[in-house]
């Protein structure tokens, strides 16, 4: 009899250990093309002679047209450029899972078209990891070199944690994500807590099968500590009236990038930024959850309508 049992045991025991949100939708059936441009294997290869054929080729990555300026980057950039070469290889792998991505974002938004991508090396402009501007897709490879490498030294920890290569499909779906939907920042704390978990929760449905500590940035630790202090997090906010609070100080605090939130207690040092932004999402998901709704229409919805429709209860010790 045990035999019968332990595949349906091994199973369930997988279900309960995934952080995923597992509501993967069958998008087999829908046409997407990924063309992949990578600029920078033909830039960092350039010649005195070759270059002004790169130039005409794409103007829009050369608004300077001094070329010796671009000699001098060539030169002093091939350290950047053979990593790059060495972490990603012929992309093959990344073009897979942008293509999967891709073809979510068009089942819920079928006007969706492939952009192009060019791949290309921005000496370490960390803000600008991911630019998405219609029929263009730009990625900084050397943002995505691997937390421990050197070029990052420089970097906070709470930054380059994400600068992994697993990030960058997460970072290209929040790029197109940003286009769907463009919130206003709003006076109240819980809103801009749901504003970010709106966001998180386009995440949800564009990368299913992505964990949801790199769908956060998020280490392991990190997401493990905010799952096991849910309930202290919300008591928290709710003894301190923080949540219809509109003190502009508690974006930062709670929402903005930083190496930790900042409850002014002793646990601020174990605790992850953006805490508030993480509480959004669980109310977000608990509306999904209660509501039938479409993502299009959650997009829509206000956040008061959604914090009182959720039935959000903060989870205990994370279960």
């Amino acid at each position: 009899m045990n035999r019968y049992y332990i595949p349906i045991f091994i199973l369930l025991v997988l279900a309960s250990c995934s952080d995923t949100s597992k509501k993967d939708i069958d998008v087999s059936n829908i046409k997407t093309k990924v063309v992949v441009n990578r600029f920078e294997q033909q830039f960092y290869t350039s010649t005195k002679e070759t270059l002004p054929k790169l130039e005409k080729k794409y103007p829009y990555l050369f608004p300077e047209k001094n070329d010796s300026i671009w000699l001098a980057k060539i030169k002093n950039e091939q350290e950047l450029y053979k990593k790059s070469q060495k972490v990603f290889g012929d992309f093959s792998n990344e073009k897979s899972q942008i293509n999967n991505l891709f073809k979510h974002v068009k089942y819920y938004y079928p006007n969706f078209k492939s952009p192009k991508i060019i791949t290309l090396i921005t000496n370490l402009d960390y803000e600008s990891k991911v630019i998405y501007a219609d029929s263009l897709l730009f990625i900084s490879l050397d943002m995505y070199l691997g937390t421990k490498d050197k070029v990052y030294n420089d970097f906070p920890e709470y930054l380059k944690q994400n600068y992994n290569k697993s990030q960058l499909v997460v970072d290209v779906a929040k790029a197109i994500a940003d286009k769907y939907y463009r919130p206003k920042r709003e006076r109240l704390f819980l809103n801009n807590c749901i504003i970010q978990g709106k966001k998180k929760y386009m995440l949800d449905e564009f990368l299913p099968m992505v964990s949801d500590e790199r769908k956060m940035g998020y280490t392991k630790d990190q997401l493990d500590w905010a799952k096991a202090n849910e309930l202290p997090i919300w008591t928290y906010f709710m003894e301190k009236d923080l949540l219809f609070s509109s003190n502009s100080s508690l974006y930062k605090r709670f929402i903005a990038d930083a190496p930790f939130s900042k409850f002014y207690l002793n646990i601020d040092n174990e605790s992850p930024g953006r805490i508030g932004s993480w509480i959004g999402w669980q109310i977000v998901r608990s509306y999904m959850k209660n509501n039938n709704v479409t993502l299009q229409q959650l997009l829509q919805t206000k956040a008061e309508e959604i914090f009182k429709k959720s039935k959000y209860k903060p989870h205990k010790n994370g279960n």
